[in-house]
């Protein structure tokens, strides 16, 4: 099958002019600030069926075109985080600026070019695309720097409810580390933190037998979690680690013992694991240590990780796409934090997240070069064109 994919020469306007308007929008998290009444003004003129649901103050927005049985989503999120302090920033966050090819402004990498790429691609392959061969999606969320309880774990929800079940999703999280198309994502470790309360007996530090110092218990079981033999991975997927976040023991006093004490911890765990399984150990290791204490467990995450197959393989699909555009093949990763894959990955779906480079997300100042910008594109729209079916 022959690609034909255009040279984005002819609408690198688009891109940036994309990414402009949205980055205009202070679409600080979980505020769209209309960032998905511009993409429905865009997607509509295309075809697509847009549904857009404000869900406990987030926006999601579901958009749909062709009735085909090959499923394939982009999905993103137009949320940002806060500028940080006005006064380190050379120009104002929310007025983007391009200097030298560089564009800057919140949003530059973290996601909102993402979204332009994803706009001005659908732009080029939809007139290439047949409505009968594929089902394509676009799933946004203005809640993903957040708790994201209500954004693409609502639209997954949606999907399901709709007896939807994706077959590729690309996620548009940036992953470049020098440029665009040098590295893709293919899974990513699960996330747990946990909340230890300590109970001891307060007293006076000068009469130790009559008090039970809740540090030293909460010593007894950060040893216990740090000192656990986790497996170190492999150069598929990162290993198991675990991080005390936090230690609080209440109002310090040099001459007395605490009588509590708060332990904030973090697990990035790898694909061996369950959610219930790594609790089960956790809880075994801290009741182990001190069996009166106490654990509450926040912000899970699962882990994940998409496999090849021999047909309709997306991550084929991108390599060969990022290979055409750059001409060199990229590294396949699955480091870093969550992302939103975690709730579209299925043995079904595969999940692939390509963006821009993340060496400036979430920082002043943040950036990207426009060249980035415009391969960027051009990966975009050969993935799409892939989608056509062999004649």
């Amino acid at each position: 099958m022959t690609l034909n994919v255009l040279s984005s020469s002819h609408s690198e306007t688009s891109s940036l002019r994309f990414a402009e308007i949205l980055m205009a929008r202070e679409s600080v998290t979980p505020n769209d600030a209309g960032c998905q009444t511009f993409l429905i003004h865009r997607l509509s003129k295309l075809g697509f069926h847009c549904q857009q649901h404000v869900i406990n103050g987030v926006s999601n927005l579901i958009a749909r075109w062709g009735q085909g049985p090959v499923n394939f989503a982009f999905s993103g999120h137009t949320d940002v985080v806060p500028p940080g302090p006005l006064d380190k920033w050379n120009s104002a966050p929310f007025s983007p600026v391009v200097n030298n090819s560089i564009l800057y402004g919140r949003g530059a990498a973290d996601m909102k070019t993402g979204i332009a790429a994803m706009l001005a691609a659908t732009e080029r392959a939809i007139p290439s695309l047949n409505r009968d061969d594929v089902s394509y999606w676009w799933l946004i969320t203005s809640d993903e720097e957040g708790e994201a309880e209500y954004g693409s774990q609502w639209i997954k929800q949606w999907l399901d409810d709709a007896g939807v079940s994706l077959d590729m999703c690309i996620v548009g999280e940036p992953t470049g580390s020098v440029r665009t198309g040098d590295t893709m994502k293919v899974g990513r470790r699960g996330s747990l933190s946990g909340t230890i309360t300590v109970t001891g007996k307060q007293g006076h530090v000068a009469y130790p037998h009559s008090c039970d110092n809740a540090i030293h218990r909460a010593s007894k079981i950060i040893e216990a979690l740090t000192g656990y033999p986790w497996k170190a991975g492999s150069a598929d997927f990162p290993g198991t680690s675990l991080q005390i976040t936090h230690l609080n023991s209440g109002t310090f006093t040099d001459n007395l013992v605490p009588g509590a004490a708060r332990i904030e911890f973090n697990v990035r765990y790898d694909n061996d694991f369950t959610q219930h399984s790594l609790c089960e150990l956790l809880h075994a290791l801290i009741n182990g240590a001190d069996d009166t204490a106490k654990v509450r467990w926040s912000r899970p995450c699962r882990a994940y990780m998409s496999q090849p197959r021999s047909e309709q393989c997306l991550m084929r699909y991108c390599e060969s796409a990022i290979k055409r555009a750059t001409g060199r093949f990229p590294a396949i990763s699955t480091s870093g934090g969550t992302s939103d894959g975690r709730f579209y990955a299925s043995e079904r779906t595969q999940v692939v997240e390509l963006g821009v480079p993340n060496n400036t997300i979430h920082q002043v100042n943040e950036h990207i070069h426009l060249s980035d910008l415009v391969t960027l594109e051009d990966v975009y729209t050969d993935i799409l064109l892939q989608l056509r079916r062999h004649r």
